[in-house]
């Protein structure tokens, strides 16, 4: 797993639990006491030692964690403009979903991302099937449909994929997720202030 994934997990608990939980639970984790370098490859253990831990550490599901996670990964000016790119509307958001896998990998090449499929099911209703190494991105994928249905001012209805029965939820394997969206109002508030370019100044 990427180190810029690592820190960002990192990023979310600091700024979401303060800097002594997140540091609580580098040290339960037996993570590197050197932090992650943002372009270098880790094993993808440590990532999810980072995840369980801090669900044991916050007495939460990890679904529930991680849809925080996307939605935290909103805030980030970088990642925000990287998904407004892909339309000028939610809808126009959504359907550029396909082509977000591509669009991250041109910025940062050595950047795992799921593969996403989205289909239109009927009016204003979509199925995101979500393809990635390991399960968890799904829910990931949720919170940031949550966070730009607000940031474009949509209601939208976001469901998150459900664990089989049976299964270890403390067990990654590879998975095919799916998150589904009913879009109920494309203009239900106004949208936040985007702009293609960054203004005259602007730092």
């Amino acid at each position: 797993m990427l180190g810029l994934i690592n820190r960002s997990i990192e990023n979310f608990l600091t700024d979401t639990h303060g800097a002594a939980l997140c540091a609580r639970v580098r040290r339960c984790a037996e993570l590197p006491s050197e932090g992650y370098e943002p372009l270098l490859q880790y094993a993808d253990a440590q990532t999810l030692r980072l995840i369980d831990t801090a669900c044991d550490a916050l007495g939460r599901e990890r679904s529930e964690l991680l849809e925080d996670l996307g939605a935290h990964l909103c805030t980030r000016e970088a990642v925000r403009r990287l998904l407004r790119y892909g339309g000028c509307d939610y809808r126009g958001f959504l359907n550029s979903l396909n082509e977000l896998h591509d669009r991250a990998r041109m910025a940062l090449p050595d950047l795992e991302l799921p593969h996403l499929h989205l289909v239109a099911t009927e009016s204003g209703q979509f199925r995101l099937r979500v393809i990635g190494d390991v399960p968890g991105w799904g829910a990931v994928l949720a919170g940031i449909l949550r966070a730009m249905a607000d940031d474009y001012g949509s209601l939208a209805l976001i469901e998150m994929p459900q664990r089989r029965a049976g299964r270890d939820p403390r067990i990654f394997e590879p998975a095919e997720e799916v998150v589904t969206i009913q879009l109920l109002d494309a203009a239900h508030a106004e949208a936040r202030q985007f702009a293609l370019a960054h203004m005259t100044g602007e730092v």
